[in-house]
């Protein structure tokens, strides 16, 4: 299934569609301000591993990000924030990034198996992801569509993604075309700040 909703305006009557299928342990592909991205609700340890499979995620190896609504939802999820971390944070958010910051014990055990018990955090500047996590209540998982045999358009027509993965997901947001770089990854947990990975946004430090 492939529904239209519009980033400027999300109608809550297909908001609610995406809401019942992520409660019923369903798997989304939804639009971001960087790439399309799978998604489902974190505490569906069903969708999460039909996930892995799309993807061939080694749960061991992969490193798993969380979309938020907002930066006191991710207090939730996360040990105490320094300052500076916040400030940074603050500054940079919402926008095309993923945080990388140490997991409390309200994320699954599932999201937190490699050994540092970290995990990605965004908050992407999409009004549709936003709403989604709002309506939902908690967060939801995420990982890219994007993979390297694709051909580009692959990764940012929504009808083509849908004639692709139509028969593993439940359901494809038609958010418009997407981008083809993905978030800057910036890793928080050490003694300084740290760019992983330079993708669509340039921090501000």
């Amino acid at each position: 299934m492939i529904i239209k909703i519009y980033e400027e305006n999300p109608n809550s009557k297909e908001i609610k569609k995406v809401i019942d299928i992520l409660k019923n342990d369903g798997v989304i592909i939804y639009p971001t301000d960087s790439v399309y991205a799978f998604g489902c609700n974190i505490f569906s340890s069903k969708a999460l591993e039909r996930i892995a499979k799309i993807k061939n995620l080694d749960p061991q190896k992969a490193h798993f990000s969380l979309v938020f609504y907002d930066l006191s939802q991710i207090s939730t999820y996360t040990n105490p924030l320094n300052n500076e971390t916040f400030k940074l944070l603050k500054r940079n958010l919402p926008g095309p990034f993923t945080f990388i910051l140490e997991a409390n014990s309200n994320v699954p055990k599932m999201l937190k198996l490699n050994k540092k018990k970290t995990i990605g955090m965004r908050i992407p500047n999409n009004n549709i992801a936003r709403q989604i996590v709002y309506e939902l209540g908690n967060p939801i998982f995420t990982t890219s569509v994007i993979e390297h045999d694709d051909i580009l358009e692959y990764m940012t027509d929504p009808e083509l993604i849908h004639e692709k993965y139509k028969d593993v997901v439940d359901l494809v947001i038609d958010g418009g075309y997407g981008n083809l770089t993905p978030s800057t990854i910036v890793d928080c947990t050490g003694n300084e700040i740290e760019i992983i990975r330079q993708g669509a946004g340039e921090l501000k430090l």
